[in-house]
């Protein structure tokens, strides 16, 4: 079940994803940026936006799921 995260001034995707995944958060951005992608255009976010945060789970993840970068 996919969770909401509210964007604090300055937010940026990558430390999203490792505040809401943890310190592999960073291999999901793409997923995230998927899940919302009217915002996909932002790098650095204001406060107060709503963000979609898909459930991932880290133990059935394979290298197909993983970004290019890291395969």
């Amino acid at each position: 079940m996919a969770t909401k995260y509210t964007t604090i001034s300055g937010d940026e995707w990558d430390g999203i994803c490792y505040k809401v995944y943890g310190v592999d958060g960073e291999m999901f951005m793409d997923k995230v940026m998927q899940a919302n992608p009217s915002h996909i255009s932002i790098a650095v976010f204001p406060a107060g936006v709503e963000l979609t945060m898909p459930e991932i789970s880290t133990q059935q993840q394979n290298n197909n799921d993983l970004p290019p970068w890291l395969r």
